[in-house]
């Protein structure tokens, strides 16, 4: 039995939507976060000292990680190698976009969320200055840099039915939750291939069953 430990608005729907597509025996173990520093509770940092999620344990492996845990589950229990081009120009997009989510493009769209909730905590008094700063920060570093990633994952996407090729693999579980953040932070009404990208996703029976285990 695979045990996901999954914490309350985590990134853990990637590991449990690929178990679905693999269709694993598994078993989702929730953690509430600390209301105040919305940081994980101790019983989840028992199982890893970081006490990040998503992580698995498989017997006795416990790994932690999104791209670690898809390689993973992909190496070890994908024998017919459904989710993996064998070779390549699909394997190099298959290693690309299976570490450029949290590596290039996760990281800004985690910063504007660290902005959007400093704005809403700061006393009303100190709202119209800092406030300011953190919107105008957004405009000169964030907001470019997420236009640029999502322009070059439209024009990807444009040339393909998934991003590795034209078959569903690894990249895909990785970034799917990626375009969806974007898509409550930004307007993704100018990237059409994005959009037909994320009505394809949403229509996977694999994906609706994980949607029925935890939310997006």
């Amino acid at each position: 039995m695979i045990y996901v430990h999954y914490l309350e608005q985590s990134r853990a729907l990637r590991v449990v939507w690929l178990l679905e597509a693999l269709e694993l025996e598994y078993e989702v173990v929730h953690y509430s976060r600390n209301p105040k520093t919305w940081g994980a509770p101790e019983s989840l940092k028992a199982v890893h000292p970081l006490g990040k999620s998503p992580m698995i344990v498989d017997g006795e492996q416990t790994i932690a990680e999104s791209g670690a845990i898809i390689e993973y589950l992909i190496d070890t229990y994908d024998h017919q190698r459904r989710f993996r081009p064998e070779s390549g120009q699909a394997l190099l997009d298959y290693r690309y976009w299976l570490h450029a989510a949290e590596g290039s493009f996760m990281m800004w769209l985690v910063m504007r969320l660290i902005f959007i909730k400093s704005r809403e905590k700061l006393p009303f008094l100190l709202r119209p200055l800092i406030g300011s700063f953190l919107n105008k920060m957004d405009q000169i570093v964030i907001e470019p840099r997420v236009s640029t990633f999502l322009r070059y994952i439209d024009d990807t996407l444009a040339q393909r039915s998934w991003f590795a090729g034209e078959q569903l693999s690894g990249a895909d579980f990785q970034m799917h939750l990626v375009l969806q953040l974007a898509d409550m932070r930004a307007d993704l009404s100018a990237y059409p291939n994005i959009q037909r990208y994320h009505k394809q996703v949403v229509q996977l029976a694999s994906y609706q069953q994980a949607l029925q285990k935890i939310p997006a």
